[in-house]
């Protein structure tokens, strides 16, 4: 069994920053890729950036400039710095990644989710 545990959502102002977190646990013996997705209300879940175990990364044209994702491989953690938010990045965001356990299964795994708001 794996978990992913995101923290680190909340209210900012526009222009403001704020830092995400997922730590991923469990039977866990390497993870392909961890990223971030979001879902505004009244709309479809997107993809917002992904980093790859290679350290590649990719991530929406919408973000890109202002958001940065990094990795802890040693702590199985991925983390999305969102900087110069607008009222358009609010939404929850949701960690993702694709596991191999150590019986070496691989399948995606979704994170509980945390609200960020980007309100005056």
């Amino acid at each position: 069994q794996v978990q992913l545990v995101e923290s680190g959502g909340g209210l900012v102002q526009p222009g403001g920053s704020l830092r995400l977190s997922c730590a991923a646990s469990g039977s866990i013996f390497s993870i392909n890729f961890m990223g971030w997705y979001r879902q505004a209300p009244g709309k479809r879940r997107e993809l917002v950036a992904v980093i790859f175990s290679d350290d590649s990364t990719n991530s929406a044209d919408s973000v890109k400039g202002r958001f940065t994702i990094s990795r802890d491989n040693a702590k199985n953690t991925v983390y999305l710095q969102m900087n110069a938010l607008k009222p358009e990045d609010t939404a929850v965001y949701y960690c993702n990644a694709e596991v191999v356990n150590t019986s070496g299964y691989q399948r995606g795994y979704w994170g509980q989710g945390t609200q960020v708001t980007v309100s005056p």
